[in-house]
């Protein structure tokens, strides 16, 4: 099946391009939603390729002090930054609690429609020729689920949507993966299975049960974004900018 396309941005581990997963009318169009991991080690080289790419937006789902501690190194850039925190922390750090990938997404889901919303509406009101990266630490829970919703809301197929995601995992596992643990063991926090599983899994039943979550109470993902603060122009708009017809 087709998965989106990883692209070795010097400084990223899971910097992918949503374009030709299929749709209801056509595919995702290629060079225009880009989903990655934290933009903190770009550096020239990778700044540099973001430009080559056409990037334009960077909508940033994490928190205050995720931000502090890791700011995106975009100088120089002509992007527009939208914060958008869609919780306080990372997913490792909501596990401290022992909440699971499944809590943690029907949070997202159910807590913070707002935020979803407001990212789709600037994924679907970017120029054309200006290309949109949706990032959080890792580009796996908090991005993989806007994007999910997005994707899903554009009419994209869902089973494709699910394996892209659960394609996430082999991005993160061993440098990425392994830099993080050691990185919040400073912070305290041992290392263990239930760690590694919250900061570098993607299960797909994680997103399933979120998904199922969203068409048991609204009917489709469409339903939701309406019903959470979307209207029909955006979504009109989001399908014309990330469908390309058949």
């Amino acid at each position: 099946m087709e998965t989106s396309t990883r692209i070795p941005v010097p400084g990223t581990y899971n910097f992918r391009d949503v374009g030709g997963l299929p749709a209801r009318s056509g595919v995702v169009r290629r060079g225009a939603l880009y989903r990655s991991d934290g933009l903190h080690r770009l550096g020239e080289e990778g700044r540099a390729e973001l430009r080559e790419l056409g990037v334009g937006v960077v909508i940033d789902l994490r928190d205050e002090n995720e931000a502090r501690l890791m700011p995106d190194d975009l100088e120089g850039l002509d992007v527009e930054v939208l914060r958008l925190p869609v919780f306080e922390g990372s997913g490792a750090s909501q596990g401290r609690g022992g909440i699971t990938l499944e809590a943690l997404y029907l949070r997202i889901v159910r807590q913070h429609s707002s935020v979803v919303v407001e990212a789709v509406r600037e994924i679907a009101s970017t120029p054309d020729d200006r290309a949109v990266v949706v990032h959080c630490t890792a580009g796996k829970d908090r991005t993989g689920v806007v994007v999910a919703l997005t994707l899903l809301a554009a009419g994209v197929d869902r089973e494709a949507v699910l394996h892209d995601y659960a394609q996430t995992e082999a991005h993160l596992a061993g440098e990425w993966l392994e830099g993080m643990v050691e990185m919040i063991g400073r912070y305290g926090v041992p290392d263990s299975p239930e760690l590694r599983t919250l900061m570098g899994a993607s299960p797909r039943e994680a997103l399933e049960s979120a998904l199922d979550e969203v068409e048991r109470t609204h009917g489709s993902v469409r339903q939701y974004l309406l019903e959470s603060g979307l209207d029909l122009q955006d979504l009109a708009a989001l399908e014309r900018l990330l469908i390309e017809p058949r």
